[in-house]
């Protein structure tokens, strides 16, 4: 079982110890980026909102509700996330900068990858899409259809 305030702590002291550094040596960012930030973002999620966590790179989906849910996590620190496919079910957040986290999205994963309908995929083989309009799809989003926070 884990520790939910030890958790909490640990990513607010990673982020405290981000701060410190970039008063250390002005114009450098410690900024966590690419697969911390995943990781920190799949750990806060899953915490928050009671879900089990499959292994890492799993495919498809991340973590899993207690009804089965299959569950994408996207976490980010910038103004996009990307997606490869349509998530069965997606929560976005927003990593704070004391560790804390914003929700960005709760939703039928087809409500965002609607927004890619009629786009070229793109070379990398992801779709961008803003936190700005995610913001305004997860104001759509039915209570029912959201999985709901434990913490």
């Amino acid at each position: 079982m884990i520790d939910h305030e030890k958790f909490q702590n640990l990513v607010k002291q990673l982020y405290t110890t981000v701060d410190e550094l970039e008063d250390m040596f002005p114009g450098r960012h410690f900024t966590p980026d690419g697969h911390m930030v995943g990781s920190i973002g799949e750990c806060l999620v899953a915490d928050a909102y009671g879900l089990e966590l499959m292994p890492a790179s799993n495919k498809g989906f991340d973590a899993v509700t207690s009804s089965g849910v299959k569950v994408e996590i996207k976490a980010t620190q910038s103004k996009s996330v990307a997606f490869r496919g349509e998530p069965e079910h997606t929560i976005i957040i927003k990593i704070l900068p004391d560790g804390t986290f914003e929700e960005v999205f709760n939703g039928p994963g087809a409500m965002v990858w609607q927004q890619f309908s009629g786009k070229a995929l793109p070379s990398n083989g992801q779709y961008q899409i803003s936190i700005h309009k995610l913001k305004i799809l997860n104001q759509q989003v039915k209570v029912f259809q959201r999985v709901p926070k434990i913490a």
